[in-house]
């Protein structure tokens, strides 16, 4: 891992933007960082931890103040750090989680933490190439380059203030976290798991095939119904157990087989029984039969007499039902003619007189039927009338509603031309406005482009004043030279010179002042090489003018485009000119809906016209057609009031003439029917009295006395015949076969044979269900043998394989067997640890003066704990080794900074390059007298050589002394801690 660039803003004591190249300050190798107390110099450290891993080192972290307290509150905290870690340069760029205060209002706001990444070049393989600006892939990103959790990292590469040699006094188990993760022995870790889970699952299988021998065993204990006596053969028990119940099947099955047999006898002999039994029985009950057949004999010839007559009886109700019939019928006649006499007058007069005023009737009602379509011409004529009336009414109102509409119609167009014009307005102004927005967009851009325009300017007019200077510097040793020489060449003719003669150069022969001879005389040269530097530097003079011309010109254009308005009035103006823009932009698309609108209330205006026209027509036609109907309706009332006579109209008149003509007629044939039925009803008396002598009866009321109903009949056939039937089932009974030489009085025994078949079947029912139950048995124990063969059979290997398999699984994880008590990947670890230590013994001897070298312990841990990883120091001394935590400060300083380094040469190795090329030690050099500090900073020069960069943290005044690249941290009440960087 190599630094590049840290930027810091807002970052604890340093209030504004802070710059720190590592690579200007890693050109020596060594740095110090050096400034007074409470500058800053651990705050830088901590940014560097923070920018990689969102965290800083130490309680710091648990406070959560990271945030400048006196920064403004339109800056935001930052920590932006370029580096390269295993060849990928990458840049992070994290915020942390603080309150800031609100721009509006009273109370803060808070800011969630933020982290950006980066990549500068070629991602690695697993990584996105556009980076990632999540926290949390940012952690695990930088977490798998580096190798290192926070912890780790300020225990190998960035060793804190307070927190130096926690490394050198870890305890074992945190030791080896940080050596895993830097050496890499996940992989023998996973073969430890892999034995432990292994021996796990082997475990359960053994415990399962335990189980399975046990679940058996159990089970064939509870079928024997004893279990094995503790410490028995349990083979032997189970073979004594199938050979007793196979000896009790055998006894069983014959005690069943004899108990059978005498169950069959038994049986065979109730069926005989049974047999003779029901033969008795029949026989008893055909006498039984017969005897009683015989009481009932005179009944029986009352049912034949009973029957015989209702026989003969049946035409007689035929001739009975139709007199019924004919009295039913004249009852009805005169019914009929009594209610036809009701309403007609004189009902009593002769049928022919009755027929002669219905003729009349109808014809007086057929002069009235010619009238009729007249008198229906004008009930229509008045309906038309009315509907005329009604018509008129609906058109003279719909004629006030058309003119109220067409009134308001005028101010309702000219508001819709006025909302159209406005749209339109408003359209021809869209291009202005937006030109506007831009214009003012354009010109904030331009405001807030003046500080950096600026801040240019102030750099282009210091540079032309630096040249400025230069150049009259060079312009004046140009003249100087010049003086010097000329004075030389002076001297040189005024020592040819001779009193009288004439002066070579002006002529003249009198000579007041010779010039004498100078002591440093300039050269042709010398001037040549000042005057060339001149040039020189005037060209930069020139070309730094003109940079300033340039700044100067752009950053008063820039001010002159923006007059007098600063930047927020600018963003006021945008916003209210956009606000505008967006009003206009919304009336502006309003044009085809307004103008839509206006159409609609033109043509309205349009179609209301048109309905006022017709409106108006349309009543003159009904009222000219209203007028004509009212004549004809009054010439066509006389005649018709003549023609309905005392009733409302013809109509009435005529139903009642037609209702009388229907009377008549009805009473008229009601009294023909009552005649004509009274004549059949005399005719079937006659053949009722003819049939009851016919059929062998005295009279009527004799035969009538005979009837009987049809049930009553079929019940009087059904007991004859069901009588004959019983007669001679019972005598074929007697005279068959079958009951030949039966007594009725014969005793069966039955039950006694009933008994002893019940009680020789129980018997064979106990021994099958014993047989049964013991073959079950016997069953049950030979099949749960055979599978307990099987399971001993295959738990002797398990148990073998399960115990070497847990002996190794015990030595691979530092137990059992294994003295040292260490596992497999302590024992890797502790390799790498023991190489550790002779790397860093020859940087402790040197800076100790031969006095100290580190000792790798192997031993196991107090209490039986796992050891291997044990780091003590040898005292040459004393020659004893004793613990790292009894060394003095700056004895621990020394070692903790041999270890660290160290440290970093192995890993470097075990990785095949600079892994750990950057190191950083805040503070411990106090600790150390003026031989030991000699010693300790020849050991840090010779990592120059190696590339390694290594930035130190002090206050020691010797060592700003020694060390040539410092970067120097000052504190100030107003402006926040800043940095200068000193070569």
């Amino acid at each position: 891992m190599r630094l590049h660039q840290l930027a810091i803003t807002a970052f604890g004591p340093y209030r504004d933007r802070v710059d720190v190249d590592f690579d200007a300050l890693g050109t020596d190798g060594l740095f110090l960082l050096h400034g007074d107390t409470g500058a800053g110099k651990t705050s830088l450290l901590d940014a560097i931890c923070f920018a990689l891993y969102g965290a800083v080192p130490g309680a710091r972290e648990q406070v959560k103040q990271l945030r400048c307290d006196t920064a403004a509150d339109d800056v935001a905290t930052s920590v932006e750090l370029e580096l390269t870690v295993q060849g990928h340069r990458l840049r992070v760029v994290r915020s942390p989680k603080y309150d800031q205060r609100k721009k509006r209002g009273e109370g803060t706001t808070t800011r969630n933490a933020k982290a950006s990444l980066i990549w500068i070049g070629d991602a690695p393989g697993d990584a996105a190439s556009e980076g990632s600006s999540r926290i949390d892939e940012v952690n695990r990103s930088v977490q798998r380059l580096l190798g290192m959790s926070v912890d780790q990292f300020t225990k190998v590469v960035l060793l804190p203030q307070g927190e130096f040699a926690n490394f050198l006094r870890a305890e074992t188990t945190e030791r080896e976290k940080l050596l895993e993760k830097l050496f890499g022995t996940q992989r023998f870790a996973d073969v430890e798991r892999w034995f432990v889970e292994h021996r796990r699952e082997r475990g359960r299988d053994v415990e399962a095939h335990q189980q399975q021998v046990r679940e058996l065993l159990a089970r064939a204990a509870q079928v024997v119904g004893q279990d094995p006596e503790n410490g028995a053969d349990e083979r032997h028990w189970l073979e004594s157990w199938e050979k007793h119940l196979a000896a009790e099947l055998d006894e069983t099955r014959r005690q069943h087989v004899e108990l059978a047999a005498r169950r069959d006898a038994a049986e065979q002999e109730l069926t005989a029984r049974r047999e003779l039994a029901d033969k008795v029985r029949r026989v008893r009950g055909a006498h039984a039969e017969l005897a009683e057949l015989d009481a009932q004999q005179t009944e029986h010839r009352r049912w034949r007499t009973e029957l015989d007559a209702a026989q003969r009886v049946l035409p007689v109700l035929t001739a009975r039902r139709a007199v019924t019939e004919a009295e039913t019928e004249l009852d009805r006649a005169a019914r009929e003619a009594a209610h036809a006499e009701t309403g007609c007058p004189d009902p009593d007069a002769p049928l022919d007189e009755l027929r002669r005023r219905s003729g009349e009737h109808r014809e007086r009602a057929g002069a009235l039927a010619e009238l009729l379509p007249e008198a229906r011409k004008q009930d229509t004529d008045r309906a038309r009338l009315a509907e005329l009336d009604r018509g008129i009414d609906a058109d003279e109102r719909a004629t006030a509603e058309l003119d109220e509409q067409q009134a308001a119609l005028p101010d309702r167009i000219s508001t819709a031309r006025t909302r159209l014009d406005e749209a339109k307005e408003a359209a021809t102004r869209r291009d202005q406005v937006e030109a506007k927005v831009e214009e003012l967009a354009d010109l904030l851009g331009t405001a807030r482009a003046v500080p950096a325009a600026q801040q240019a300017h102030e750099q282009a007019a210091e540079a032309a004043r630096r040249a400025v200077d230069e150049h009259q510097r060079a312009r004046e040793t140009v003249l100087d030279l010049r003086d010097r020489r000329l004075a030389g060449m002076a001297a040189e003719l005024a020592a040819g010179l001779t009193a009288g003669e004439p002066c070579p150069v002006c002529g003249s022969a009198d000579h007041p002042e010779p010039r004498s001879a100078v002591d440093d005389s300039v050269g042709a040269e010398d001037e040549e090489r000042a005057q060339q530097a001149e040039q020189r530097a005037q060209a930069r003079r020139d070309s730094t003018a003109a940079a300033e011309t340039d700044a100067r010109r752009h950053l008063e254009l820039l001010r002159h485009r923006l007059g007098d308005r600063g930047t927020d009035d600018l963003a006021a103006e945008t916003t209210s000119a956009t606000e505008r823009r967006d009003a206009v932009r919304a009336l502006a698309d309003q044009t085809p809906a307004r103008s839509r609108e206006l159409a609609e209330l033109e043509s309205a205006a349009q179609r209301l016209t048109e309905q006022r026209g017709e409106l108006d027509r349309r009543i003159a036609a009904a009222r000219t057609e209203r007028t004509g109907l009212a004549e004809a309706i009054e010439a066509r009332a006389a005649r018709l009031d003549a023609a309905r006579g005392e009733h409302p109209d013809i109509d009435a008149h005529r139903a009642h003439l037609l209702d009388q003509v229907e009377r008549l007629d009805r009473l008229v044939a009601a009294r023909t029917a009552r005649d004509d039925a009274d004549a059949r009803l005399a005719k079937q008396r006659e053949a009722l009295r003819a049939a009851a002598v016919d059929a062998g009866f005295a009279d009527v009321d004799e035969a009538l006395r005979a009837e009987r109903d049809e049930s009553r009949r079929t019940e009087l056939a059904d007991a004859l015949t069901r009588a004959e039937q019983r007669r001679a089932t019972a005598q074929a009974a007697l005279g068959g076969e079958e009951l030949f030489g039966i007594d009725a009085d014969t005793e069966v025994g039955l039950d006694a044979a009933a008994e002893a078949a019940t009680t020789a079947r129980e018997a064979a029912e106990r021994a099958a269900i014993t047989a049964q139950r013991v073959e079950q048995r016997e069953q049950d124990v030979r099949r749960l043998a055979t599978r307990l063969r099987a399971a001993w059979d295959e738990l002797g290997p398990a148990l073998a394989e399960h115990a070497e398999l847990e002996a190794l699984a015990d030595v691979v994880n530092g137990r059992g067997q294994n003295a040292r008590k260490m596992s497999l990947r302590s024992y890797v670890l502790a390799a790498r640890l023991e190489e550790v230590a002779v790397t860093a013994t020859r940087r402790l001897r040197r800076m100790s003066d031969g006095r100290y070298s580190f000792v790798h312990s192997d031993a196991a841990g107090a209490r039986g704990t796992r050891g291997g990883l044990g780091l003590d120091v040898l005292d040459d001394y004393s020659g004893q080794t004793r613990s790292a935590k009894t060394l003095s400060g700056g004895e621990s300083f020394m070692a903790s900074l041999s270890l660290a380094l160290g440290l970093a040469d192995v890993v470097a190795a075990e990785t095949g390059g600079a892994l750990l090329d950057t190191l950083f030690i805040d503070e411990g050099f106090g600790t150390l007298d003026a031989n030991t500090l000699d010693l300790v900073m020849d050991t840090l020069d010779e990592l120059r050589a190696g590339g390694r960069v290594i930035g130190l943290v002090s206050h020691v005044d010797e060592m700003r002394q020694r060390i040539g690249v410092r970067l120097r941290i000052r504190k100030s009440r107003d402006h926040g801690s800043t940095i200068e960087l000193d070569t």
